[in-house]
């Protein structure tokens, strides 16, 4: 059976496919590979110029063999895959792919020098970390700055508009519109700016982390130093000492922190689905689109159902990385190799969400009427400013006051309120100030 959407197990390399379709090249096999072939080649490159015995490496010959890498197709790949049949190792395919090239390039004299030293760990805990900062900062980044300035833009638009609060679900003191967004739009610079802090971490040491095949072969070249500007090359961070393979620690922060930013966004979709409930919002309607298949008139919120499903789904993935990749037993155990496999798949669902949201808030009308109409019917809420002026003005037991008023079962509106204030023993100056107050402009700061 030829994979297709349509029998595709997993709906990331199915029904969301062409969603998805900018992480390939990076989690994808085919991405794995040619970030393998990359760091193999560059690695050549590097050791050139630190070993006697490649000192007549062809440095005119370096684009051509850059070109290994740069020029990498998915016949390459397929070619690593029968390689892999034979060696059952997918690292030391990569290593007899490159020798092949190498042969083709007239360059069988140095053929041996691919992955002198090394063991699979230092091409795969080096790989992984560059594919990985390499997605996140020329994909995730440009999606998530999408997401978050249509909240800074939706957050100024609505700067202006009084909305009645609520909290334990209950009408509370009003707040805007603009700035309850202007909360979701802060949590995420914060976040996006610890992310941006978080090194990209890779292992680069040999079989246990020591060096011990380099330096029993070359004892004067001090391998650590090669090791960190080798990285440091690849714009990578080198961690030591290691053992057989990096410790992930700086990996499970980064995951731990776009959890963190996935769960301001579930909260976020769920606020919206909220509003959206109660009418504060109005969806744009799409001609063709069935909201119900047994309800004609409904419209339902399903791009913020589907951010918060899809962002639930990556933060489990997320928080099984951060727990599991940091422990391995001893030197090295084949956990990691398992499970790293599989970093795309959170970031995949992560990249849906991200795209349900936006779509989502393209959708949202404001209504202003349901808005407003809130408020007019919740003239308890400015209770609280009330009995606060009634405390400055020395008034005796003015909480108790209000309370006795707002909590009567009868409805507090805007005449019950002046009734109130018409009986309070206080100046006529206070009582116009009091009187000023609505569930309109009680909105703080």
């Amino acid at each position: 059976m030829q994979l297709t959407p349509l029998n595709a197990i997993s709906p990331v390399d199915g029904r969301y496919f062409e969603v998805v379709k900018p992480l390939a090249p990076y989690f994808s096999e085919y991405g794995l590979m040619r970030y393998r072939v990359q760091v193999e080649i560059e690695y050549l490159i590097a050791l050139s110029g630190a070993i006697t015995e490649l000192e007549d490496f062809p440095v005119h010959q370096i684009n051509d063999i850059r070109r290994i890498y740069k020029n990498f197709t998915e016949a390459d790949a397929n070619e690593i895959k029968e390689i892999e049949k034979i060696t059952n190792h997918d690292v030391k395919a990569v290593e007899y792919f490159i020798k092949k090239r190498f042969e083709i390039l007239k360059l069988d004299h140095f053929k041996e020098f691919v992955h002198f030293g090394l063991t699979s760990q230092d091409i795969n805990n080096t790989s992984i970390p560059l594919l990985l900062k390499e997605f996140i900062e020329r994909e995730y980044y440009t999606l998530f700055d999408l997401v978050q300035n249509k909240l800074n833009a939706l957050s100024k638009d609505w700067k202006d508009v009084p909305m009645l609060a609520f909290t334990h679900g209950q009408p509370a003191s009003p707040t805007r519109l603009g700035k309850e967004l202007m909360v979701f739009a802060a949590r995420l610079n914060k976040q996006i700016t610890q992310l941006k802090t978080i090194p990209h971490a890779a292992k680069f040491g040999g079989a246990t982390g020591n060096f011990n095949a380099h330096h029993v072969a070359y004892p004067n070249i001090d391998w650590n130093k090669f090791a960190d500007e080798f990285c440091n090359h690849l714009t990578l961070t080198r961690s030591y000492p290691t053992t057989q393979i990096e410790h992930y620690d700086n990996m499970a922060a980064l995951f731990d922190n776009l959890k963190r930013i996935n769960t301001i966004l579930i909260d976020f979709s769920r606020d919206m689905w909220q509003y959206i409930s109660m009418g504060y919002f109005k969806q744009k309607i799409k001609a063709g689109e069935v909201g119900s298949s047994a309800m004609p008139h409904k419209v339902n919120p399903i791009d913020f159902e589907n951010a918060e499903g899809n962002l639930g789904f990556a933060n489990a993935i997320f928080e099984h990385l951060s727990a599991k990749l940091p422990i391995s037993r001893l030197q090295r155990d084949l956990t990691d190799s398992t499970v790293l496999r599989n970093i795309g798949i959170p970031l995949a669902h992560t990249y849906i969400a991200f795209q349900s949201i936006l779509k989502g808030i393209s959708k949202l009308e404001l209504n202003q009427d349901t808005i407003n109409e809130d408020l007019n019917n919740n003239w308890a809420v400015v209770g609280e400013a009330i009995q606060t002026i009634l405390r400055k003005e020395g008034y005796p037991n003015p909480y108790e006051a209000l309370k006795d008023l707002t909590r009567k079962n009868e409805k507090i509106t805007q005449e019950s309120i002046t009734t109130f204030i018409d009986g309070l023993k206080v100046s006529d100056k206070v009582k116009t100030r009091l009187k000023e107050i609505t569930p309109f402009n009680y909105t703080g700061v």
